[in-house]
């Protein structure tokens, strides 16, 4: 496996709003836009990236922002 592409992903995924909403809509043809952007994925690291709970990239989206939020706050 390509780790590095696999976590630019998973952060890309996690970080950025509207490639996650395109790949919640259409997941496949989001990753082969990546791939087709330069990204070095394999198949078998696509494969995995489609079999993940798709409620996971929302989820741990929502935690960074809360963890983000607390953390300015604490700091103010």
């Amino acid at each position: 496996m390509t780790q590095r592409w696999i976590e630019i992903v998973i952060g890309k995924l996690v970080t950025d709003a509207a490639l996650r909403n395109a790949f919640l809509a259409a997941p496949h043809d989001t990753l082969s836009a990546l791939v087709e952007q330069g990204m070095h994925l394999t198949r078998a690291e696509i494969a995995a990236l489609l079999a993940i709970d798709a409620r996971l990239w929302a989820s741990t989206a929502e935690h960074l922002d809360l963890t983000r939020l607390t953390a300015s706050a604490e700091h103010e």
